[in-house]
């Protein structure tokens, strides 16, 4: 059984996002055939540097979902919008994360 559809809006690439801790980015933009369908997925880092506690980074990538509809418009801030299907089947979920970690240098790779 498919879920709904939703919007992901593409972020910019190689834009760091300060945040309380220390900054991300995402660095790479990428899609990933499996079994007649597209997986959507974004890679980045994260690095901590302005904690208290600490610091650190790592590399992860970030999956939106199946591709429904590519790049079909843009928002209101002027980004690229696709229709995606999250992946929310757990073993869908552990073959995407395998396929990933093959192809990437990432460290955890998060589902939406």
């Amino acid at each position: 059984m498919r879920s709904e559809s939703v919007d992901f809006a593409h972020p910019e690439l190689d834009r760091e996002v300060a945040s309380i801790s220390g900054r991300f980015a995402f660095t790479k933009e990428a899609r990933l055939p499996m079994g007649g369908r597209e997986v959507l997925y974004l890679t980045g880092y994260g690095v901590v540097d302005t904690s208290c506690c600490g610091t650190g980074g790592c590399g992860f990538a970030l999956v939106p979902g199946f591709v429904v509809q590519w790049k079909h418009t843009t928002n209101e801030s002027g980004l690229a919008v696709s229709k995606v299907e999250p992946v929310r089947d757990p073993g869908a979920q552990e073959g995407i994360r395998r396929l990933i970690c093959d192809r990437e240098m990432v460290s955890q790779v998060n589902f939406e």
